[in-house]
């Protein structure tokens, strides 16, 4: 594109050709992976749903950040598969905001969840006899709401911003459309974008950051205080909260880097690969790892599978 008209234009992912002479093998793999998260993420939201004994604070955040896993992962494999298997490697413009949107959207929603079940944490194990009227479900309800309202309306300032950038290029180095994919792509200053973009991002992770590391460090002292049996839960609590985020951050920062390197002599699959971790692990392992490490939720589960198995042998 010469001129900066944008609206109509069809962007072309140059990733998708990066993954066309197997392209069959990927969208298989790709679709086998993407059914395995919902459907491990939706069995973690029907146990937590139906049953009584689950409906606290704590199994309400685990419920909401495997639906946000659902709502990331639907942004980006379903699109991907299509585009490997019919090998299109086009998205139109307004294709190309939406899923920078959602995408955008379920990077800061699941850093806001990660923080709200640092407190929830922090509450339970140092404030243990006032936990029940500190963190209340209805609290929990209006501090996922709160942040959800506000990550919305922070990213829709961001995709307005871009969408108002005429554009000079089609060509995105990647398999899905992002902010930064976009902004590159423009013909005029982007500054006023840039300045938006590292102050609020800078200003969200430096406050999410300062909660989580306070409130980790807080249950690190209680931990080394308690009884043993006592220890051994906190610290249970602390280990599974903290490989969960430290899956998320790896992804997040894979992506930050990438768009810092000099793109000219980064190869294109590194490109594909350092984006994709935050769409597998982290909604992939999630349910994983808070069904096998969050004991209550466990035995629901097991039971579930168990009345399932039951039922298919009558």
């Amino acid at each position: 594109m010469e001129n900066g008209s944008s609206v109509g234009t069809s962007l072309v992912l140059l990733g998708i050709y990066e993954m066309e002479e197997f392209k069959y093998l990927y969208s298989g793999s790709f679709l086998a992976l993407y059914l395995s998260i919902t459907m491990l993420s939706l069995m973690i939201v029907f146990v937590i749903l139906t049953e009584e004994s689950l409906h606290g604070p704590m199994y309400i955040l685990i419920c909401n950040l495997t639906l946000n896993g659902i709502f990331g992962t639907s942004a980006f494999f379903p699109r991907l598969i299509y585009d490997l298997f019919s090998s299109s490697k086009t998205i139109s413009y307004y294709g190309c905001i939406t899923q920078m949107y959602c995408i955008v959207t379920f990077t800061y929603f699941e850093i806001c969840t990660f923080t709200i079940m640092a407190y929830d944490r922090y509450l339970a194990v140092c404030h243990p006899l006032q936990y029940v009227i500190l963190m209340t479900n209805e609290k929990t309800l209006k501090a996922i709401l709160g942040t959800l309202a506000t990550t919305l309306i922070a990213v829709f300032i961001a995709v307005l911003l871009t969408s108002r950038l005429p554009l000079c290029g089609t060509q995105i180095k990647n398999i899905f459309c992002d902010n930064m994919s976009i902004v590159i792509l423009s013909c005029v200053d982007s500054t006023a974008n840039n300045l938006y973009g590292t102050i609020s991002a800078t200003s969200f992770l430096l406050v999410t950051s300062l909660v989580i590391a306070y409130t980790y460090f807080k249950i690190f002292l209680v931990c080394i205080n308690l009884s043993k049996d006592g220890h051994n839960k906190a610290f249970h609590v602390l280990v599974t909260h903290l490989l969960n985020f430290s899956i998320f951050l790896i992804g997040l920062l894979f992506s930050f880097v990438r768009y810092r390197l000099n793109s000219a002599n980064l190869p294109l699959s590194l490109h594909v690969l350092l984006s994709i971790t935050r769409f597998v692990y982290p909604p992939l392992l999630n349910p994983l790892i808070y069904g096998l490490r969050t004991k209550p939720l466990k035995i629901k589960i097991v039971y579930h599978f168990s009345k399932i198995s039951m039922i298919k042998n009558i």
